[in-house]
């Protein structure tokens, strides 16, 4: 009787595992032809269960719900930091986002130097200043601190040598 018991209030594994391994957050101007499906089509070929966001979004455009359900039914999230990455609000609501979840984040710093990811330096300065002014010192704020943990992560720094 106990057994049963046990059993019935005990979820199983399966209906605990996630959709995705990994959650990929990238900047598509920046990187979809290139680092982004690279990526992607050696994670997927090594059985590696990957979300891509394959529409990519428009100016004005509400960020899909899924991308947000994506995040959270993924175990690990790799963010391609890019120079034009902090350009989309987009981008930097779905770090946030990872950050605030908990989420294991593994950084690449695509074309861009770490320091200047965890600054907000470099190209990110005038880009952070544009949200800010558009979307508010309180959303730009919870940006800022989500660039700042991730760029204080240690990643991978590409640099055109491995391509």
């Amino acid at each position: 009787m106990e057994e049963i018991e046990q059993n019935a209030i005990t979820p199983s594994l399966t209906s605990l595992r996630l959709n995705y391994d990994v959650f990929l957050s990238f900047r598509g101007e920046d990187t979809r032809e290139n680092i982004t499906n690279n990526l992607y089509n050696a994670l997927y070929s090594q059985g590696i269960r990957v979300f891509r966001d394959s529409e990519g979004l428009s100016q004005g455009d509400e960020i899909a719900p899924g991308l947000m359900e994506a995040i959270n039914d993924s175990a690990a999230a790799i963010a391609i930091i890019s120079p034009k990455y902090a350009s989309s609000r987009w981008c930097l609501e779905e770090l946030a986002t990872i950050y605030e979840l908990g989420k294991l984040v593994l950084p690449v710093f695509y074309r861009v130097d770490p320091s200047d990811v965890r600054r907000q330096k470099g190209p990110f300065m005038v880009d952070f200043e544009n949200l800010e002014a558009r979307f508010g010192v309180e959303k730009a704020v919870r940006w800022r601190n989500a660039m700042e943990r991730v760029g204080g992560i240690s990643g991978w720094v590409y640099d055109n040598r491995y391509y």
